[in-house]
């Protein structure tokens, strides 16, 4: 899984992402590429929810009334 497959599974747009802060997403990218996904889940979990928030994903789907 690369980085940025792993970004479209947690609902982050990675172009968006690196635009917008792309210092953050080097130091992701490079953590990333030295650890399993899950455990880069389990350091990253509640800052996942941060940039997932600044940076949604297009496919993300809205809720229904």
């Amino acid at each position: 899984m690369t980085f940025e497959e792993y970004l479209a599974s947690k609902k982050i747009h990675s172009e968006k992402f690196r635009e917008g802060d792309n210092g953050l997403w080097n130091e992701w990218k490079n953590l990333f590429e030295q650890l399993h996904p899950e455990s880069f889940s389990a350091q990253k979990l509640f800052s996942v929810n941060a940039v997932r928030r600044r940076f949604p994903s297009s496919e993300r789907k809205k809720r229904q009334p």
